[in-house]
């Protein structure tokens, strides 16, 4: 059960929307057709009932066009054709639009929704051939209630929508601070760099024509000499190795030992993406393959990039990882549901580092890589790699 749950929570909230419609659209003809006793024609008040369960299906897109429609067949099947307060749909349909027009308008738009769902419940109750005051009152405020809910969660949603974006925000502007400090880090370790080699070097050039001017002469000094070269090469070079690890992290020098991770290595970056709370599932199609060393290094940076990007922004959503064997290509995809707009991840995509990392990788073995929002919510990293290539560009990029 856990597991269609999960399933049923990465579908998008559009195909959700769809499936709902299907099924308030059966109901609601069945409803019809077995709770039916009038002399209007029963085709035509079927074609009402459609017209106010098929909307749902696009109450998140076009939410007043869908409410209007919705209060318009059932406030029409009540003045023209019967008395819609026996049927139940109806106002469960209305109470879905009320919640919808909170949750889903801005500004004065919702507050029309609002009034157009009010109105059109009190119409059909005024056109009720059996009424008492009760049904002006209870319909009402259960429209007006499943309103205010809607935009309750509006507002929360809204609210935690800026605070990620602060703490994005916030995060970038750290990040963006270490980057600077390691640049400026680098530039002075680059000057001390250059500092040690000018000077050793011009070292070993006097003594290298000082040794060849005596040679002849004095080998026993000459033999001096080329010791005294030996000796400033090595310090030279011990001191370039001191500099160049001050631009590695301590927590990394194992990671400098350790052999360089292929794509058989991404279920357990899977498995590790989970245990830190992250509901991934990885999918695997065709046969494997083994690759040169460094296109399965760029594979796998991609993957991991991609993890990490549905860790950072997601906000543990629900994500899946797909890798497809081809015969020519590998093809690597990174879908997440992650709630709200990537307004955020397309800036990174743009300006970051991470995706420009990948960018950089996938295009370096002539492959393409695609980054942006997914239709529903969430994100999608998705890359191609090709499997047959020219052998001077292998060689390179290794």
């Amino acid at each position: 059960m856990k597991r269609y749950w999960r399933r049923l929570r990465m579908t998008s909230p559009l195909a959700r929307d769809r499936v709902a419609a299907a099924l308030f659209f059966v109901v609601g003809q069945i409803e019809v057709v077995t709770a039916f006793n009038s002399d209007a024609p029963l085709p035509l008040v079927m074609l009402a009932a459609a017209g106010y369960t098929l909307p749902l299906a696009i109450r998140r897109e076009h939410t007043l066009a869908a409410l209007c429609t919705v209060v318009g067949s059932v406030a029409g099947c009540a003045a023209l054709l019967t008395d819609t307060t026996q049927f139940f749909v109806p106002f469960l349909s209305a109470m879905v639009f009320s919640y919808s027009g909170g949750a889903y308008l801005d500004g004065r738009r919702a507050y029309v929704a609002l009034a157009i769902m009010c109105g059109g419940i009190l119409v059909v109750t005024m056109l009720s051939p059996s009424q008492i005051a009760g049904d002006y009152i209870f319909p009402t405020s259960f429209g007006a209630i499943s309103w205010l809910a809607g935009r309750g969660v509006r507002t929360r949603t809204r609210l935690t929508e800026e605070l990620h974006e602060a703490a994005v925000r916030e995060q970038e502007a750290h990040e963006l601070q270490a980057l600077r400090a390691a640049a400026d880090e680098r530039r002075r370790i680059a000057r001390e760099m250059h500092d040690v080699v000018a000077h050793s070097v011009s070292v070993m050039v006097v003594q290298a024509g000082g040794a060849r001017r005596i040679l002849e002469r004095d080998p026993e000094r000459a033999v001096a000499a080329a010791a005294q070269i030996e000796r400033t090469g090595r310090e030279a070079l011990a001191e370039m190795r001191r500099l160049l690890g001050v631009l590695h992290r301590e927590d990394d020098e194992h990671d400098q030992r350790a052999p360089q991770p292929t794509m058989a290595g991404v279920g357990a970056l899977v498995e590790r993406a989970r245990e830190a709370g992250l509901p991934v599932e990885l999918r695997v199609s065709g046969e494997r393959r083994s690759l040169p060393a460094g296109l399965d290094l760029a594979a796998f940076r991609v993957v991991q990039e991609g993890i990490t990007n549905a860790l950072k922004y997601a906000d543990r959503a629900p994500t899946e990882v797909r890798v497809r064997w081809g015969a020519r290509e590998l093809e690597l995809e990174i879908l997440d549901r992650g709630p709200g707009p990537a307004r955020e991840r397309l800036e990174t995509a743009g300006g970051g580092h991470g995706l420009v990392g990948m960018r950089e990788r996938v295009k370096l073995y002539g492959g393409e890589l695609e980054a942006g929002r997914r239709r529903g919510g969430g994100f999608r990293i998705r890359a191609k790699l090709p499997l047959v290539a020219d052998e001077t560009t292998v060689e390179a990029a290794a």
